[in-house]
């Protein structure tokens, strides 16, 4: 299984969606979790992993992980060239490196070129960035490529996004 999770914050809590899907050509999800958190961070120029992260870990306790495979994020794997974690690396740290995380963002960071594949999908001229960590960042940028849906975004990160925005 997969699962690909997603924070928007709202005025005073952060809801995570987590949208668990069994394979990469999926066109429907399995499970959807949502979870609401009122104790969130504020944000600090670069350290959002720290407002970001423990939602995600929060979200992920609601499922058993020795069934998931890969995670995918709304976001990076790594800030810069150098390989420094961003939100990405850090959710890899905090699971014991024992699960890979893919990286799906529809921003280009200036400092990561080296650690992000661009992937265009459907008809779209602006491409997507998919960075990885446990899993090589070619193969991770392959599998999104055959994601279902029409569009640059998935079909099922489409959902995900819409879920974390709905009340």
């Amino acid at each position: 299984m997969i699962a690909a999770l997603d924070v928007h914050y709202k005025e005073n809590y952060a809801k995570t969606v987590l949208l668990i899907f069994e394979n990469w050509t999926s066109e429907s999800y399995h499970e959807c979790i949502e979870v609401k958190t009122t104790e969130i961070t504020e944000y600090i120029p670069g350290e959002f992993y720290k407002r970001e992260l423990p939602c995600l870990l929060e979200g992920l306790k609601r499922i058993d992980l020795n069934s998931i495979e890969v995670i995918i994020i709304d976001g990076y794997i790594y800030v810069d060239n150098e390989e420094n974690s961003g939100l990405g690396g850090h959710l890899y740290h905090s699971l014991n490196e024992q699960i890979p995380i893919i990286g799906v963002a529809k921003t280009k960071f200036a400092n990561n070129s080296e650690t992000a594949v661009e992937v265009f999908r459907g008809e779209s001229k602006n491409p997507l960035y998919v960075s990885a960590v446990g899993i090589e960042k070619e193969k991770a940028a392959e599998q999104v490529k055959k994601m279902f849906g029409d569009y640059r975004l998935p079909h099922l990160l489409k959902i995900m996004d819409q879920k974390t925005k709905e009340e």
